[in-house]
């Protein structure tokens, strides 16, 4: 099965949690044959340094767009 998954890797620990679960993700597709697309969204903190807001339009887009979301941490010092 093909599946779209948005990232939202956020701030703090988020990126190092949001990257772990890519890794068991790609696990999962190699032993049963499945196929991950994984796209990069800003939320938070990043998205604030980024693009001056904490939710872009454009990312929950892409979320809606997804199959499913994967949600790091987001919040920060901002």
């Amino acid at each position: 099965m093909d599946y779209k998954i948005a990232l939202v890797k956020g701030d703090g620990i988020g990126p190092e949690i949001v990257d772990a679960a890519v890794k068991v993700l790609d696990r999962v597709a190699g032993k049963f044959g499945h196929s991950f697309a994984f796209t990069d969204v800003l939320a938070g903190g990043c998205a604030i340094d980024a693009v001056g807001e904490p939710l872009p339009k454009e990312s929950v887009e892409i979320c809606l767009k997804s199959d499913a979301v994967i949600l790091g941490g987001v919040g920060g010092t901002k």
